[in-house]
């Protein structure tokens, strides 16, 4: 069987109803969620950075235990070469490993220049290893910190936000999915995450601009879902306002007429 309008404008005004007690409950957490989870990130891109770190002093004592390698086979090779030149036979023959001398000590030179510069990389990414451990140390503690305030909030209301979720549940069950996505899209619209109000005082109970007296009538009547022409939050109803029969009225002050 179908709802009526007037079901539907009951059944999407109750679900408003349990997303404000939700909202007021994700208020009074503020941005510590947000915050958690920014540091979360913030502490993943330092580990990021952390592992680059270590990847790198490894690969350049990689290079320069390549470098002293290479300095053990040059000095082989000069040694080889030194005996190779005390039996020479002419001077083109000594000419030549005098030659193969020298490039194995240029050889020699090269990979020590390289092992400095290295050791000195080294040296520097230690550095900001240090200072990046000492950060994310520090880091950490803040998000300590603030994850144990968050839980602490969550718990104070973890058994009213369980509730509401669930009977948030059961009434999104009741409404038609096309007004549920209306229902959201005005709700992501509104600062204040009201997307069905009642008309109160005259006014809409969403941006508070008057509602003209015809249109009241039409919202009362609920034949048909009306929303604000103003800001487009839906009215779900219009709020009768009771006088308070407890103040006494007051009398118009009436003037004594003078005598003549």
């Amino acid at each position: 069987m179908e709802s009526t309008v007037a079901q539907k404008l009951e059944a999407i005004y109750n679900l408003q109803k349990i997303d404000s007690r939700l909202d007021a409950i994700f208020k009074i957490r503020g941005a510590l969620p947000e915050e958690v989870q920014d540091l979360e990130d913030e502490i993943a891109g330092y580990e990021t950075r952390l592992e680059k770190f270590n990847n790198d002093i490894v690969a350049l004592e990689d290079e320069i235990k390549g470098h002293k390698e290479a300095i053990k086979e040059s000095e082989k090779l000069i040694k080889k070469y030194q005996e190779q030149q005390m039996n020479v036979r002419n001077n083109r023959e000594y000419d030549a490993i005098t030659k193969e001398l020298e490039l194995q000590d240029l050889e020699i030179q090269v990979s020590k220049k390289k092992i400095g510069e290295a050791e000195a990389r080294i040296d520097g990414k230690n550095s900001d290893l240090q200072d990046l451990q000492e950060t994310l140390k520090d880091r950490k503690k803040d998000l300590d910190t603030k994850k144990e305030e968050l839980d602490t909030i969550v718990a104070e209301s973890e058994a009213e936000e369980s509730k509401l979720k669930a009977e948030r549940e059961k009434a999104t069950k009741k409404i038609e999915e096309r007004i549920i996505k209306s229902y959201k899209k005005i709700r992501a619209n509104a600062k204040n995450g009201l997307a069905v109000v009642e008309v109160k005082r005259g006014a809409c109970g969403g941006c508070f601009n008057i509602v003209p007296p015809q249109r009241q009538a039409d919202i009362r009547e609920k034949k048909k879902i009306i929303v604000c022409e103003h800001c487009g939050r839906i009215l779900a109803d219009v709020a009768d306002e009771i006088e308070d029969e407890t103040l006494p009225k007051k009398k118009r002050a009436t003037k004594a007429k003078s005598k003549k």
